[in-house]
């Protein structure tokens, strides 16, 4: 796994000692060596390194990453722009559409809005091919929600978007008042419909980050 850099390696450096952390690192190598894992192990913090933690102005929750070949790098939600579209981002790009007129772009690569301060953090940052969740319980949520209670405790305001039940159980670790909770049914096809469609996450989030005198997000993901 490559290193952390900045900011993020000395917020989260504490909990390389902690007693999870070796047990999970092992299992992880363990597991890159004997089992097909996604993401690539160079990819597995990608969105600690696209998106510093000093530069964090909204951070989306997934759970896990995308199981299938070449889907996942690192960033919830996103897959490289020569892999076809996931059904839960072409409905997210159908809101954002709805929501702020962006036209519907023809890949799903969002490094875009990573490099604009949006921490795109699945809750458990690798999973086994073709095995959704495979990795829960090994020690990652322990991880991510160390990130999460860091990002809390920041004065600058943040949005925290929150898209189905798992994510959404990470609101009780949010305290702090100064920030903007965004919550909504997940954006897959199964749940969307039920009130993901017609959220306005996006116009949300830059209405709070202009109000408070930061930059809005560009959130249109150009095509390729």
């Amino acid at each position: 796994m490559p290193p952390l850099q900045g900011e993020w390696l000395e917020a989260l450096k504490p909990e390389f000692s902690k007693p999870y952390y070796k047990p999970l690192f092992e299992k992880i190598n363990q597991e890159y060596q004997t089992k097909r894992v996604f993401p690539p192990a160079d990819d597995i913090f990608n969105a600690f390194h696209f998106t510093p933690l000093e530069e964090v102005k909204a951070v989306i929750l997934g759970q896990d990453p995308y199981h299938n070949y070449g889907q996942a790098h690192g960033l919830c939600f996103s897959v490289k722009p020569e892999v076809d579209i996931p059904p839960s981002l072409i409905n997210i790009y159908q809101e954002l559409h709805d929501d702020l007129g962006c036209y519907i772009p023809n890949h799903g690569y969002l490094e875009k809005w990573a490099r604009q301060g949006v921490l795109m953090l699945n809750t458990v940052l690798t999973v086994r091919a073709h095995q959704a969740n495979s990795h829960q319980g090994l020690g990652w949520e322990q991880f991510t929600d160390a990130a999460i209670r860091i990002l809390d405790e920041i004065e600058r305001p943040m949005v925290f978007i929150l898209w189905g039940r798992p994510a959404q159980m990470k609101k009780s670790m949010l305290h702090n008042p100064n920030h903007l909770i965004l919550e909504a049914p997940h954006p897959s096809p199964l749940s969307a419909g039920r009130g993901f469609f017609g959220s306005r996450p996006f116009s949300q989030t830059n209405n709070f980050l202009q109000s408070h005198g930061i930059a809005p997000i560009d959130w249109q993901i150009e095509n390729v």
